[in-house]
């Protein structure tokens, strides 16, 4: 059984559902457009936290599980939130305090950002230690999110990678992670999924 908090920021709602620390494991399967193919379980650890910044604070961390030395595969943070225009009572950008002063946004505001399709539109900003940066647009409908790249930009150096997608599902009180990546000049594909478990 899944708990949610009753004291979040009301954009933070229809995200509340990821909030908490989930492990577990998971398959990589990539082959390049060359034909190098990578293969591999991993273990991952994935968290979500709310700071009341009005965004979710994103953690993660995935290391290759073959042989006895384990090897740390990604380090990544990031934040997420609900797609809407920076208002008045929005602190930013940089260390800037908002304009004016208002109300706390209430569940209403938060109602009409609703799409037609009854989603939220979602945007996750998410840094890879490796210095890779990836802007994410996508929705959040129910307990479902689906996210593809807006933008990638890599530190000089970086290893070819143009565009990706994530899904992440509750199913069971599982979380469900899959990835598609498109990288080493190879088309958008299947890279790695995972099933997590709430641990905290």
């Amino acid at each position: 059984m899944i708990e949610l908090p009753t004291d979040l920021p009301a954009d933070l709602v229809p995200l509340s559902w990821l909030l908490g620390v989930w492990e577990g494991t998971g398959v990589i399967d990539y082959e390049t457009a060359d034909g190098h193919r990578f293969t591999g379980e991993f273990s991952h650890r994935v968290s979500f936290s709310d700071d009341g910044s009005g965004a979710l604070n994103y953690a993660a961390t995935a290391t290759l599980l073959d042989g006895e030395t384990p090897r740390t595969l990604v380090s990544e943070v990031g934040f997420w939130r609900l797609l809407r225009p920076a208002l008045d009572t929005d602190p930013g950008p940089g260390l800037l305090p908002a304009v004016t002063d208002g109300a706390p946004r209430t569940a209403d505001d938060v109602e009409t950002l609703r799409t037609a399709e009854g989603a939220f539109e979602l945007q996750a900003a998410i840094v890879h230690a490796d210095g890779l940066s990836e802007l994410y647009l996508g929705q959040v409908r129910g307990p479902r999110i689906d996210l593809a790249t807006d933008a990638v930009v890599r530190a000089p150096g970086g290893k070819p990678y143009a565009a990706a997608t994530r899904l992440y599902g509750l199913v069971e009180g599982h979380l469900l992670w899959a990835w598609d990546i498109a990288a080493f000049d190879s088309e958008l594909a299947s890279h790695a999924s995972a099933r997590l478990e709430k641990v905290q």
